[in-house]
């Protein structure tokens, strides 16, 4: 049987429609401004023990809270420590979180939304109720229950955050799983004597892997928020381990009189939210099939 045009479209100067979306997404201006922003902060972390001018925990007494300078780019903290050090050792806390909580939410959520799409009856019925039990509740407030549970620290926060997570990519695989195995190709497959999980992986998941990138980045952004909530509320990577969101919880009774205390930090979580938004944006308009080539 030939395939229909929708079901397998014609390339466009022989290009797949992963380059087309790749192209598409480096046309559009804020995806790319977003993808900047991203890599800058990624080399502030990547790159801390050579860009920061202080050692992380470095206490300087004669210098408390004291206003930025060319000494101190960003001031200093309640210990005299230097705020862009701190900002910069900082970000790998975040995107670490960030990046390794949606990692693991990603392939959790991706699997379990593959198998109750695909295969449906009880194990469908099982999946998505305890789902629908995770999404019942506020994001936050299950992340914050977690992490009391499991613990303050990196790992435990990655793994809290992971878990409330992994709902949306369940829900959004299944639904698009549900949607491609009515499609001829998947038949076909299962007519030709293929195996469902060879079906499943070498046909239906690449057909819907843009979509679910396109969760993983917005999905970061909410990752980050999350973190820096947990670290304001004690509940994070834990003193002396610079964390945007601790750092924010300590420079909150300063507001009035060393505001720069807390705008550092703050401007770094608008920023890196910003710009996994903006990704995000720009890759869903990229890779959405009802745009057209440009």
């Amino acid at each position: 049987m030939d395939p229909s045009p929708i079901e397998q479209p014609e390339p466009a100067r022989g290009r797949t429609l992963w380059a087309r979306g790749v192209t598409r997404f480096f046309r559009n201006r804020l995806g790319l401004t977003g993808l900047v922003i991203l890599l800058v902060f990624a080399a502030l972390a990547l790159l801390a023990p050579v860009i920061a001018p202080y050692g992380v925990a470095e206490v300087n007494f004669s210098r408390l809270r004291a206003p930025p300078s060319a000494d101190h780019w960003l001031g200093t903290d309640e210990l005299g420590r230097d705020t862009f050090t701190r900002v910069v050792y900082g970000a790998r806390i975040s995107l670490t979180v960030g990046l390794g909580s949606v990692f693991i939410a990603l392939f959790a959520g991706s699997l379990l939304g593959m198998l109750a799409g695909f295969l449906g009856g009880w194990f469908d019925e099982v999946v998505m109720r305890v789902m629908d039990a995770m999404l019942s509740l506020p994001f936050l407030v299950l992340a914050i229950a977690l992490a009391a549970i499991l613990g303050p620290n990196l790992q435990n926060t990655i793994l809290a955050i992971a878990i409330v997570s992994t709902p949306p990519f369940a829900r959004l695989t299944r639904g698009q799983v549900l949607s491609e195995k009515e499609r001829d190709y998947v038949q076909a497959s299962a007519a030709l004597g293929a195996r469902w999980t060879r079906t499943l992986l070498r046909h239906i998941l690449p057909n819907i892997l843009s979509v679910i990138i396109v969760q993983a980045s917005l999905a970061t952004a909410i990752a980050v928020l999350a973190e820096s909530a947990l670290s304001f509320l004690g509940l994070g990577v834990q003193p002396p381990t610079p964390s945007w969101g601790s750092m924010l919880n300590t420079s909150r009774g300063y507001l009035a009189t060393q505001p720069w205390m807390a705008f550092s930090p703050g401007i770094a979580i608008f920023l890196v939210v910003l710009a996994l938004n903006l990704v995000g944006d720009g890759l869903r308009d990229a890779f959405d099939p009802r745009m057209r080539p440009r």
